[in-house]
């Protein structure tokens, strides 16, 4: 199973290597591993045993934040280094304060691993939510560096709990400890002889309960939507989100959107513009009349790194990613007290089932649905009943920063 796997990661790369001339991400993806290593050793201080957390994207890197935040506040000499895998992680988040050195993570083969390891010499190592690496937690078993797993979630059909699953179970069981979203996954591991998990709950929630004390004002947002009452913030959408909305909103002129795409290429950026006529940019907010903003009913986001600001100015969220390959993140709208609607593909989401039993999320599936949740959300009780379920739910589920924090001094792997 072993060379079946290092087959898998050398075809990985090799695809991404002749795709690379046509895609972007997959150009970033292979010029930030041109000589990285070479890069390491000049740029990382030897000596210092940083922690290394790694995150496979922008979601996972906000999902463990607040643990990184927590480590700089209370042990500032402390040094750490993050890797990601994808380019949507590091491209955004490489100038982070947060950290001393930001790279991405070579590939994981048995000699790439070993001498990652040997630059950086961490004193632990975080992963979050999900990514196991085999020669990466091998390398650091061997070397008896601690490695854990925060936000940790589980489930039943995944490949470690088959029967054919015996490799991928010994990759687990070189992590030193489970931090778990949630019992199911404590008990899953226990299903496989796995003790050593503890519930911590997850880390997005410390992460996003302090979004609206930390947000930013928009004075772009503020003069488009002029005091309007009735805004929707539409958030990481695709075309299937934006043509449901349109076909819902456009007969509602009362309303206003703020709508800030998952892409923000220039093609998509156009598709919308097709979509919506009358929308304008947010870039160029400046350069339209007053004619032009005052008709226009959408605001276009053609950034990215604003929408957990962008969400304080609407009455309801849309939150994307739905009729994809699954919802993008709701709970950063939840925190400010929306109603999250958002397509049918949200079962592997705990906190969009959570939500929707609630009565805080709304699934749908065409903009009808999205008119009659409208007419709902008129009334005022009925909308203030949903607004603070939502926001209750993210500050109940607040707190596995703590857990960790302690867990971690009481192991004495943190020193001021």
């Amino acid at each position: 199973m072993r060379a079946l796997y290092d087959f898998g990661i050398g075809f990985y790369a090799t695809i991404l290597w002749i795709i690379a001339p046509f895609h972007a991400k997959a150009r970033l993806w292979i010029a930030g591993r041109r000589k990285l290593m070479e890069q390491m050793q000049q740029t990382i201080e030897p000596g210092r045993n940083p922690i290394w957390f790694h995150f496979a994207s922008l979601g996972e890197f906000e999902q463990g934040r607040p643990v990184m935040e927590a480590i700089k506040s209370k042990y500032p000499t402390e040094r750490i280094i993050v890797t990601f895998f994808s380019p949507s992680g590091y491209e955004i988040r490489k100038n982070t304060a947060l950290a001393d050195y930001v790279f991405y993570l070579p590939l994981d083969t048995a000699r790439n691993a070993q001498r990652f390891i040997t630059i950086i010499q961490p004193k632990f190592a975080v992963f979050t939510k999900y990514e196991y690496w085999y020669h990466y937690f091998n390398v650091l078993k061997k070397q008896n560096i601690p490695l854990f797993l925060v936000s940790a979630i589980f489930r039943e059909d995944q490949v470690f709990f088959k029967w054919y699953g015996t490799f991928f179970r010994r990759i687990l069981r070189k992590v030193s400890f489970f931090f778990a979203q949630n019992m199911d996954s404590v008990h899953l591991l226990k299903s496989i002889h796995i003790k050593n998990a503890g519930l911590a709950g997850d880390t997005r929630f410390d992460r996003v309960a302090e979004l609206p004390k930390q947000r930013r004002d928009v004075p772009v947002v503020e003069e488009f939507i002029a005091g309007c009452a009735n805004v929707l913030v539409a958030g990481s959408t695709w075309p299937e989100d934006e043509r449901l909305i349109a076909d819902c909103f456009l007969k509602h002129p009362d309303w206003k959107i703020v709508l800030a795409p998952h892409e923000v290429s220039d093609f998509h950026l156009q598709q919308i513009k097709q979509i919506f006529p009358k929308a304008i940019f947010y870039s160029s907010f400046s350069e339209y009349s007053e004619c032009a903003k005052e008709a226009a009913q959408i605001l276009i986001i053609d950034n990215i790194g604003m929408l957990s600001s962008l969400y304080a100015y609407g009455k309801i969220a849309y939150v994307g990613g739905g009729f994809g390959a699954g919802i993008h993140n709701t709970l950063e709208a939840a925190t400010y007290g929306l109603p999250v609607v958002f397509g049918p593909r949200y079962s592997r989401f705990q906190e969009a089932v959570d939500l929707i039993e609630l009565g805080a999320g709304f699934s749908i599936t065409k903009s009808t649905q999205l008119e009659e949740l409208l007419t709902v959300f008129a009334v005022d009780q009925k909308y203030a009943y949903a607004a603070e379920k939502a926001r209750a739910y993210v500050q109940e589920k607040s707190g596995a920063t703590p857990i960790i924090m302690k867990y971690l001094q009481s192991q004495k792997l943190l020193h001021d």
